[in-house]
């Protein structure tokens, strides 16, 4: 029978991890750079194709519902086809819908190319998860931190990449980039993943389950870009009464429901998805408020803003490969809640910012801690998380967290959004303090969160 540390006390080391970590990072930041690429090039999009930017911003929009759409399929998928089977037909279907988006004829087509995109985009993140957890084992945290450093690069080049391609290439080409480099991403899965099919399970579909909960992730998301608005409000509540029916579903089906939520008794688990809903809402909600702050509140230009917020990204990227070492000498519970505390006095200076005037120094050195400190708490958590279930939940556990991530998002964005909005309606002369008060108060929770993880992982030792 397999036991919670099956994970923790059966690693896999050597050269074939890392190959396994070259597919999934591939995969990873193909993804982010194509989501990056498109949300920057909105503008181009709309003046090209002759619609409006509301119109074209169904490009990023379809392509995210649908990938919300498919991840409670994820650990039932594996389950039948295999990790790498599934990755496999992801992947390549990724690249495929990818050569339709450029050969879109109008913006209804390559709405429609998106949204497929999504569909088949949407497992590759979690996959990518299982497949270095399953190979890293207690090495998990050292190599997912080597391994989340190149997908932060998306982001920052993917502005980079969109101008020179609108301005050398056309906006077709946006998405035929994609093409080689998924080739040889599928190439490379073929060579290097290891075959599972011993591993497969004949479940049966949750097909009630499935018809809860993804119309409620896709109503939720689409709902809290449009609280403001009478309908997204009765989006909303729908949303939630799908949820409540799911949660009553699945507590009633429990290990046979789309998604287990018998792994939430484990406290371990449900400590580590609390802090996975919390750094990702508090993500999310800081990469709106700053820049609005910037641009608002100080008269800075897009550009300009874009630019002073380099320094947080450098930051991530300097915590997450000395995730390892930091884990093996103190432990996931202090590395993590000491990046939630670095993460909470990074942002406390905002409050005075806000009050005093921009320092563009006080600023740099603010971002580039806060982005430390963040880096810290996310791998340690993941690492807890995927070590405090049986090996054969694994899926289960990937879909389940893939998706609280992406419910803190947008949860709370959304508070922080419509506090700020409450604010600026009410003539109030304290907006941004107040709001960066609120989001402290986000950090004070997430620090609460980390300080209830295991202080080391199954097996006696911190986590390597």
């Amino acid at each position: 029978m397999t036991t919670t540390h099956q994970l923790a006390t059966h690693p896999k080391t050597g050269p074939a991890v890392w190959k396994i970590v070259v597919v999934a990072v591939i995969g990873s930041l193909l993804s982010q750079l194509d989501s990056t690429i498109v949300n920057v090039s909105l503008s181009s999009l709309a003046h090209d194709l002759g619609t409006t930017l509301s119109a074209i911003q169904w490009v990023t929009s379809g392509y995210l519902l649908a990938l919300a759409l498919m991840l409670p399929l994820n650990a039932w998928l594996v389950n039948r086809l295999g990790t790498r089977r599934l990755y496999l037909v992801s992947f390549t279907c990724f690249v495929a819908t990818s050569a339709l988006c450029g050969f879109a004829w109008s913006p209804a087509s390559l709405i429609a190319f998106r949204v497929l995109q999504g569909m088949c985009g949407g497992l590759l993140a979690p996959l990518a998860q299982m497949m270095i957890a399953r190979a890293a084992g207690r090495d998990m945290a050292r190599i997912m931190g080597y391994a989340t450093a190149p997908i932060l690069l998306g982001p920052i080049l993917g502005p980079v990449i969109a101008g020179l391609i609108l301005q050398h290439a056309g906006w077709r080409w946006l998405f035929f980039v994609n093409v080689p480099v998924g080739a040889l991403g599928v190439v490379l899965a073929v060579l290097f993943l290891p075959k599972d099919e011993t591993d497969l399970r004949s479940t049966a579909f949750d097909l009630q389950g499935f018809l809860l909960l993804a119309p409620a992730l896709v109503l939720f998301l689409y709902s809290t870009d449009h609280i403001r608005e009478t309908a997204g409000i009765a989006l909303m509540i729908i949303a939630v009464v799908f949820l409540v029916c799911f949660v009553r579903s699945a507590l009633r089906k429990g290990d046979e429901a789309i998604l287990d939520l018998q792994l939430f008794r484990g406290r371990t688990f449900r400590t580590a998805t609390t802090i996975q809903f919390l750094s990702n809402g508090i993500s999310f909600a800081g990469q709106m408020l700053v820049p609005f702050f910037l641009m608002r509140a100080c008269g800075k230009s897009p550009s300009a803003t874009g630019l002073m917020l380099t320094p947080m990204g450098l930051g991530m990227l300097c915590s997450y490969p000395m995730m390892g070492t930091l884990t093996q000498r103190f432990g996931i519970r202090r590395v993590s809640f000491a990046g939630a505390l670095l993460s909470l006095a990074a942002t406390l200076p905002f409050l005075y910012l806000s009050l005093h005037g921009l320092v563009t120094s006080m600023l740099a050195v603010t971002l580039f801690l806060r982005g430390v400190g963040m880096g810290a708490i996310g791998i340690p958590s993941i690492s807890a998380a995927y070590a405090a279930v049986p090996w054969e939940q694994l899926p289960m556990a990937t879909t389940t967290l893939n998706i609280v991530q992406r419910l803190g998002g947008p949860t709370l964005t959304t508070l922080l959004a419509t506090f700020v909005a409450w604010r600026m309606a009410s003539a109030s002369s304290i907006v941004f303090p107040a709001a960066f008060a609120l989001l402290s108060a986000f950090h004070i929770a997430q620090a609460v969160a980390t300080s209830r993880l295991p202080r080391e992982l199954p097996g006696g030792k911190a986590v390597s």
